[in-house]
């Protein structure tokens, strides 16, 4: 196979999500899959096994869930990807669809929440607000929680008894609060462990008329499980002596806790016993872990993959859970650990080498989004692709990624965006000295917070690349801020200080606008029409500042914000990347 064919036919191969499956009816499961090109809703029947297509939506659906009696499945419908719509439901065996709340307008989602009495909770934000709707079909919804600060629902008890709640009240959207409400609106309790340490809600325990909630608390410099009891406010904390993040969920009869450790881009499974406190290690290959759930009777399914193979649906029993539809995607190379000293302390980076030509390589730096993510040891086909090509991929986990604890993820406050790029320089002139790579032929990219990234490195270190590649970047903070989701927007005040208005120097300083004039290299920027996280008003006038200056650059606009749902999409803009590459890094 040709490396074109080869890395198109990653794009092309079906892939799916771990099934979820009703709490009270654990043979119906849903998942997400790219079985048709597009990623889409789909149902399982266990006991059958017959699965069928729910929705066929032009440009896919990424929020989907079902409810804990099996008997529906919700999912959010917005309109040609822009991520702003209404939930949606349909009957798990099929029929027609209803809209979930007849008398809701459209807003971006935040979550939604299900109980076995039918209710379901919405997390909707618009025009400067984020609402909590409690909504019974048939029924006028009603309004259970309103804030400007950024607020989404957590999870519902199995009976609907108890909400939960994670919010901003305390003006940083970055270290959440959780509060546990009644339908009524009551608050039951709250957690706030003041500034710069969140608490998350999980799970309220999926035993009926368990009234525990599982958490994530961040009072030891990294997020670590937390089960808590909001009406009599009996707090158990679970500590792990290994390194790495956390997170968990319940076993099914809320006896013990399933916690995903996240170590160095890597991931590993323990079974924690609540009773004895005694933890188990549970044998998982050497990869990476996107998802994984307990079953009843104990076995546990987790979505597997590795930087050299393509992802699988496993149980702990030793049995592949379902197969997509379809050839498998082809294998890649795996990646190696790089550990570089940085003006920050020590940085992970993984570096993916081609198994044709000799280093030193022409060298692509993939900066990851988020900022709040990392790279992982994991099935890329995108990264894949530039391999493929002759490139060597860099992929740095720079101050402000998860995943090497909360001081690291929370070290961008006042200088933000310079802080993650001196990681990348530093990187950079690691793998340069190492001779991996050709300072000659750098090319630098990333896609939204890595798209924002490449543009202002392009401008504040124009003499490390050769060319940069931007995908849905932010271009100027302050203009994005004015035409962003609200989500985005308590995202930015909390990483900021404030709004543009309150702290126009920071804006200004972290904007790759501002620094347009010194952009040497040519720049390929591809930009969402229906973006609302990277909008496009502000990528317009960043380019035309560019053509002002007689900066090369060129252009690509598609129709939707989530074009990776649409795997055509996903093919042609990679193609597009890669001819990029050639014209102005010209690998051998």
């Amino acid at each position: 196979m040709k490396a074109e064919e080869r890395w198109q036919a990653r794009f092309r191969a079906s892939r799916m999500t771990l099934p979820s499956w009703a709490r009270l009816a654990p043979s119906r499961s849903i998942y997400r899959s790219n079985a048709t090109g597009t990623w889409e809703v789909y149902a399982w029947d266990r006991a059958s096994g017959a699965n069928r297509q729910v929705t066929d939506r032009p440009k896919g659906t990424a929020h989907a869930a079902i409810d804990p009696t099996g008997q529906w499945i919700y999912w959010f419908a917005d309109t040609e990807g822009d991520e702003f719509g209404l939930w949606w439901r349909q009957p798990f065996t099929g029929g027609p669809d209803e809209p979930v709340a007849h008398d809701l307008g459209p807003g971006q989602p935040g979550g939604i929440a299900l109980s076995t009495a039918g209710v379901a909770a919405i997390s909707l934000a618009s025009e400067g607000s984020f609402r909590i709707h409690l909504v019974r079909p048939g029924e006028p919804s009603r309004l259970l929680y309103e804030h400007a600060e950024a607020a989404w629902v957590a999870d519902m008890s199995l009976d609907g008894a108890l909400i939960a709640i994670n919010h901003a009240e305390y003006g940083d959207f970055r270290h959440p609060a959780l509060r546990v409400v009644r339908p009524n609106g009551e608050a039951v309790a709250e957690l706030y462990d003041g500034p710069d340490k969140g608490v998350i809600g999980l799970r309220f325990a999926p035993v009926p008329g368990d009234r525990r909630m599982l958490a994530l608390h961040e009072r030891r410099q990294r997020q670590e499980p937390l089960v808590w009891d909001p009406v009599t406010g009996e707090q158990r904390e679970i500590w792990m002596k290994d390194s790495g993040e956390l997170t968990a969920d319940w076993y099914d009869d809320g006896r013990g806790l399933l916690i995903t450790r996240d170590n160095r881009a890597r991931s590993y499974l323990h079974r924690y016993d609540l009773a004895g406190g005694g933890l188990t290690l549970l044998e998982t290959p050497h990869g990476v872990i996107d998802e994984a759930g307990p079953r009843p009777g104990g076995n546990v399914e987790y979505s597997w993959s590795s930087a050299s193979r393509p992802p699988v649906i496993r149980s702990s029993n030793g049995q592949v859970v379902l197969n997509p539809s379809g050839p498998s995607a082809p294998p890649s190379v795996p990646v190696e650990d790089l550990d570089v000293p940085g003006p920050g302390g020590r940085i992970h980076a993984l570096v993916s080498r081609p198994e044709t030509g000799a280093a030193p390589y022409p060298t692509v730096f993939l900066l990851h989004g988020g900022p709040t993510m990392h790279d992982r040891d994991a099935f890329s086909p995108e990264v894949a692709a530039w391999v493929d090509a002759g490139f060597a991929v860099v992929r740095v986990n720079y101050r402000g990624s998860t995943g090497y604890g909360t001081a690291w993820r929370d070290a961008l406050h006042s200088d933000v965006g310079h802080i993650e790029l001196a990681d990348v320089a530093a990187v950079r002139e690691h793998v340069v000295e190492r001779g991996i790579a050709d300072p000659t032929r750098m090319l630098l990219a990333g896609t939204a917070w890595g798209g924002y990234l490449t543009l202002l490195g392009l401008g504040t270190q124009p003499e490390l690349w050769t060319a940069g590649i931007a995908a849905v970047p932010i271009a100027c903070h302050q203009t994005s801020y004015e035409d962003e989701a609200e989500s985005l927007r308590a995202y930015h005040r909390a990483l900021l200080g404030g709004s543009p208005d309150e702290q126009p120097e920071r804006y200004a300083a972290s904007s790759p606008i501002t620094y347009v004039d010194r952009v040497e290299s040519p720049v390929l920027i591809l930009a969402g029409e229906n973006d609302n996280r990277c909008p496009l008003r502000q990528i317009e006038k960043y380019v035309a500042k560019l053509a002002e200056h007689g900066r090369e650059h060129e252009v690509y606009a598609y129709d939707a914000i989530r074009g990776s749902l649409v795997m055509s999409e996903r093919i042609a803009q990679i193609a597009l990347q890669l001819e990029f590459a050639r014209k102005h890094v010209n690998p051998l």
